[in-house]
């Protein structure tokens, strides 16, 4: 089953409330992926401290990743059906209560817990697509939800800052220091984002006519959503697999000081979340077709290279042509959604989100599962084959569309 894309129209203009969307949109889900992804770095002091075994430093950082990914085909449905401001603040919201109790937690075990609650900052992603969606025209999405998706980049704020923020305030002051001031600053920023977003984007939308729950489900019955979807467990599952493993690989690895870890880190995370926009420039003007398959190429010149050892400089530089690949090759996912299902943003959104962000989650596992029989480089090698596996996919998809003798513009 294969839907019918939207052909795209003139380019229609954005209306001063749409981009006032996509900017505050863009402002949260940058500050929620910080949030997402913090355990990659204090994680780290926090397994210094309870003396983590690699297994459970690796499930800790990937439990956010879970609640955030499992969570998004909800969100996104509730999104089309009550409105992406709504459920964008509430999410924000919510995930500033779970990281202040972050912030006075000090057991293994209700770290755990809590890094459950903190996941819900990954929901924003699906959120805010629907969000957009909702007021940007679909000839213009393209770029749209690349920009709302270089909020990726919150990643390196995480990187960058979070070292600082860990020493500058000595664990025993009035308020919590150490690693757990971290997660304190995200919490009053969480707070003061959503009452920004609150005063200055415009209300919802009139909720379109009731659709019954299996209307709202069927495109998700296309096998065409499941191969968007494994398209991008490469260009964001791995994205944040990296995110969360590369801090930890550099410090075990090249014995480098934490806060130097996190700023090499940030050299990877800045082209896989600043392109984006880019990325969904070149969809809009290219099509999202040539664009994917230019990802994939790029992604694998960069890739294949790390399965072996290699100097730190040349190691560097290879992550960050890997991010380059990955920053495009997102917003060209996005686009091929927005063109496909623009009117079910929400639901298949959620999906595409749900199935890379559980790459997310499972990619660190698997990497540290296949270390002990892989090597060091095991996570480069697993990435690799499954890099392989989903530009093999891609290019049978469009074969089979030129055998129809269709004219293979999509996936």
């Amino acid at each position: 089953m294969t839907s019918t894309p939207i052909s795209s129209p003139a380019a229609e203009p954005i209306s001063p409330d749409a981009r006032r969307v996509v900017a505050w949109s863009t402002a949260g889900f940058t500050l929620m992926f910080a949030v997402w992804v913090m355990f990659a770095i204090v994680g780290l002091p926090i397994r210094k401290t309870l003396g983590l075994s690699d297994t459970q430093f690796t499930l800790l950082t990937a439990i956010p990743v879970l609640t955030g990914s499992l969570l998004r085909l909800p969100a996104g449905l509730m999104a089309d059906r009550i409105g992406g401001k709504k459920v964008f603040l509430g999410v924000t919201l919510l995930t500033a209560v779970f990281a202040l109790a972050l912030a006075f937690a000090n057991s293994y075990n209700t770290l755990l817990a809590l890094a459950l609650g903190v996941g819900l900052a990954g929901v924003s992603f699906a959120v805010g697509n629907a969000w957009i969606a909702q007021w940007v025209p679909v000839s213009r999405r393209g770029l749209a939800l690349g920009t709302f998706g270089a909020g990726n980049a919150g990643a390196s704020i995480t990187k960058l800052l979070a070292p600082l923020l860990i020493t500058l305030v000595p664990v025993g002051f009035l308020i919590p220091g150490g690693w757990h001031f971290v997660p304190f600053v995200f919490a009053i920023l969480l707070v003061l984002i959503a009452a920004l977003t609150a005063r200055f984007t415009p209300a919802d939308a009139a909720v379109r006519p009731v659709r019954t729950f299996a209307d709202w489900m069927r495109p998700l019955g296309s096998a065409q959503v499941w191969r968007f979807g494994l398209y991008y467990v490469v260009f964001f599952g791995a994205y944040v697999a990296l995110s969360l493993f590369l801090p930890k690989y550099y410090v075990d690895h090249y014995d480098l000081p934490l806060a130097q870890a996190g700023l090499l880190t940030a050299l990877f995370i800045f082209p896989a979340s600043l392109l984006r926009p880019l990325g969904g420039y070149l969809s809009d003007r290219f099509g999202p077709r040539s664009i994917t398959v230019a990802s994939f190429a790029v992604m694998l010149l960069g890739t294949l290279p790390l399965i072996r050892e290699l100097p730190l400089t040349t190691f560097m530089l290879l992550t960050t042509v890997v991010g380059v690949g990955m920053g495009v090759g997102k917003a060209s996912t996005y686009t091929l959604v927005a063109q496909w299902y623009p009117h079910d943003m929400g639901v298949v959104g959620g999906l595409v989100g749900l199935l890379g962000g559980l790459g997310g989650f499972i990619l660190p596992l698997a990497f540290a599962f296949l270390k002990p029989s892989l090597g060091p480089q095991a996570a480069f090698i697993t990435l690799m084959f499954v890099t392989l596996l989903s530009t093999a996919v891609f290019v049978a998809s469009m074969m089979r569309l030129r055998a129809l003798g269709l004219r293979p513009n999509f996936a």
